[in-house]
C-alpha cells in the first residue's frame, strides 16, 4: 500500500482553507457528493499539486443483505478513475432493507447503521465485498463503523470479524479510531483488544474525528475537536504498526482553518508518539505470504446475548504485523493482501467457510412467497428478516425486535430522524428559509410517520407535501412560497421549464405587448 500521510477530507465550506494549509499530502471526499464531469475548480488545483484525492463512499451498504447495486458500484468506479485514485473506500454496514428478499416495502436508513457480527452476515459481506472488487478498477478499503446499539447473540468480536473479512477476500481496512473509541463508550468494547485482534498489515489508512457524549452516550457528530481518548486509541495503533495515512475528518461547525492546523498537528503527535513506542520495543517477526493474483476477550455488549460456548479454545491475538514502511516494498495484488502466519491468525470462526461455494447470477434473489431459496441465499434471506425488523423499528415505529435495547433503540430512532432533518436542509436550503423556526419541529413530526423512502431530494418533496396538505401552516405568505416551491421541483422538470408554462408565459407576454 503506498504512504498517503497526512489529510483531511475535503468539503466545499473549508475547502479555501484547505489549500492554504501546509502538509497536507492527500484528500478525502464524499464519492455521492462529487459528479465527475463537473469537478470543484479548487479539487482540481489541489490535483494539479499532485494532492491524492480517495473517494469515500456512503451509499453502498455493503453490510446489506442485498447484492451491491451495479449503478452506484459503476458511479463508484467512475469516480475513482476520474480523481487518479489509488484506491477507493466505503463502510461495513447496512443502510437500506426490506425489498424481494423479505416481500415487504423497500426502507433506506439514510445513516450506516451496524451489521450483526454473525456467520451470515460475514457470508453476505464477504460476498458483497467481492462483488464490488470486482467491478471497481482499484483497490478497495472498507471502514469499520461507530454503533449505538449492538446485535443480541453476536458470534464474533469486532476484531475476529474484520480479521476473517480481511482473510478472505483480501480486502483493506479504514481503520476509524473514533468508532473504536464511540464502540467502547456505546457497547464497552475494548479498544485496545479490538486493535489486537486486527490485521494490521491490511490498514489502507486511519481516520480521526470528533464527537460529544450525552446521558452516556456517544455520539460520533463530525462536528466536534478530537477529545483526547481518541488521540490515545491513534497513538496504541500507531505502537503497533505504522499507518499508510492518517486522516482528519471533519463535516459540520468548521472551525477557523488555525483551528483544523492544531488538530492536525495533535494528530501527527500522537502518531509519532506510538512510533517511538514502536521502535523501542523488540520487534518480532511475522512470516507472511503473498497471494499474486491478476488483479483478555472484549466486555460485551450491554444488550447482547453471549453465543453459545463451542468449546473451542480462545483465540491468540495476532503477533505485531511488520511495520508498513519495510512492507512498502512487497509487490501485492490490488486485490489481495499479505496473510499472517497461520500460528499467529486469531481462529475462524466455525463454518468459516460457509460462503466459499459460487454465488448465484446477481438479480436472482427468488421472491420466498413463491419459491423456497436456493442454500446460497439462505443467510442473504436471514439476514435480511433481521435487518429490515430493525430498520422498521428505527424508521417505521413497528415494535422492537427481541433482544435488543428498547432505550437504545429510542436514541438511534431520534438520530435517525434529526440526521434526515439536518441533511433535508443542506439539500432543500430553502424549506428552513420557508418555514423558519418551525422547519425543525415539523420535520421531526414529519419523520416519525413517514420513513425516507429513496434518497434526500424525494424526502425533501414529501416532508414539503405533508405541511401543504396537512394545513397547519398559519402564515399565509409562507404557505404561498412552499406550494410554489413544492410545484416547481415535483414534476418530471422543473415547472419553469415545462412546455405548458413556457406557453402560457409567451401568451401573456404577447398579450401584454397589445
Amino acid at each position: 500500500m503506498e504512504r498517503l500521510g497526512t489529510g483531511i477530507g475535503w468539503r466545499p465550506e473549508i475547502a479555501d482553507a484547505v489549500e492554504r494549509m501546509p502538509g497536507i499530502d492527500w484528500l478525502e471526499v464524499v464519492a455521492e457528493n462529487t459528479c465527475p464531469g463537473h469537478l470543484p475548480q479548487s479539487l482540481l488545483r489541489l490535483r494539479e499539486r499532485g494532492v491524492t484525492v480517495v473517494p469515500h463512499g456512503v451509499s453502498l451498504g455493503l453490510g446489506g443483505a442485498d447484492r451491491p447495486d451495479e449503478g452506484r458500484l459503476t458511479a463508484l468506479a467512475e469516480r475513482a478513475q476520474v480523481l487518479g485514485a489509488p484506491l477507493v473506500t466505503e463502510h461495513i454496514a447496512f443502510v437500506r432493507a426490506g425489498g424481494p428478499l423479505t416481500a415487504s416495502p423497500r426502507l433506506e436508513a439514510g445513516h450506516l447503521l451496524p451489521v450483526p457480527r454473525t456467520r451470515d452476515s460475514l457470508a453476505v459481506l464477504c460476498e458483497n465485498v467481492r462483488i464490488a472488487q470486482d467491478a471497481l478498477p482499484v483497490p478497495l478499503a472498507v471502514e469499520n463503523i461507530a454503533a449505538l446499539i449492538a446485535w443480541p447473540g453476536e458470534e464474533m468480536t469486532e476484531g475476529q470479524f474484520l480479521y476473517e473479512l480481511a482473510d478472505r477476500t483480501g480486502v483493506r481496512l479504514l481503520i476509524d479510531v473514533a468508532n473504536l473509541h464511540t464502540n467502547h463508550v456505546n457497547r464497552g468494547e475494548d479498544p485496545a483488544e479490538a486493535l489486537a485482534g486486527l490485521p494490521l498489515e491490511a490498514i489502507a489508512y486511519v481516520h480521526v474525528a470528533g464527537g460529544f457524549e450525552r446521558d452516556g452516550v456517544w455520539h460520533d457528530s463530525h462536528a466536534h475537536p478530537v477529545p483526547r481518548p481518541v488521540l490515545d486509541i491513534l497513538t496504541d495503533l500507531a505502537s503497533r504498526v505504522s499507518p499508510p495515512g492518517v486522516l482528519l475528518e471533519r463535516d459540520e461547525n468548521f472551525p477557523e482553518p488555525a483551528e483544523l492546523e492544531s488538530e492536525l498537528a495533535a494528530i501527527g503527535e500522537a502518531v509519532e508518539k506510538g512510533g517511538g513506542a514502536r521502535a523501542s520495543t523488540p520487534s518480532v517477526t511475522v512470516a507472511t505470504s503473498v497471494t499474486v493474483a491478476t488483479e483478555t476477550p472484549s466486555a460485551p455488549a450491554p444488550n447482547a446475548t453471549p453465543a453459545p460456548d463451542t468449546g473451542s479454545a480462545p483465540a491468540p491475538a495476532p503477533a505485531p504485523a511488520p511495520d508498513a514502511d519495510s512492507a512498502a516494498h512487497q509487490q501485492t495484488a490490488p486485490d489481495a493482501a499479505p496473510t499472517p502466519d497461520s500460528t499467529a491468525r486469531p481462529q475462524k470462526a466455525p463454518d468459516a467457510d460457509a460462503d466459499s461455494a459460487p454465488a448465484p447470477d446477481a438479480g436472482s434473489d427468488p421472491d420466498p412467497t413463491t419459491a423456497a431459496a436456493p442454500a446460497d441465499d439462505l443467510p442473504r434471506q436471514r439476514l435480511a428478516l433481521a435487518q429490515t425488523a430493525l430498520l422498521s423499528a428505527l424508521v417505521a415505529g413497528t415494535p422492537v425486535p427481541e433482544g435488543f435495547d428498547r432505550v437504545r433503540v429510542g436514541v438511534q430512532t431520534r438520530a435517525l430522524a434529526a440526521k434526515r432533518a439536518d441533511v433535508v436542509a443542506k439539500v432543500a436550503p430553502d424549506l428552513p428559509v420557508i418555514l423558519g423556526p418551525a422547519y425543525r419541529a415539523a420535520f421531526l413530526a414529519y419523520a416519525h410517520g413517514h420513513p425516507m423512502p429513496d434518497g434526500y431530494r424525494r424526502d425533501a418533496l414529501n416532508f414539503a407535501e405533508q405541511v401543504l396538505l396537512a394545513g397547519h401552516l398559519e402564515d399565509a405568505a409562507a404557505r404561498r412560497r412552499l406550494r410554489e416551491w413544492w410545484l416547481e421541483r415535483s414534476g418530471p422538470a422543473p415547472r419553469s421549464q415545462r412546455p405548458t408554462v413556457r406557453l402560457a408565459r409567451a401568451t401573456r407576454r404577447v398579450l401584454l405587448r397589445r
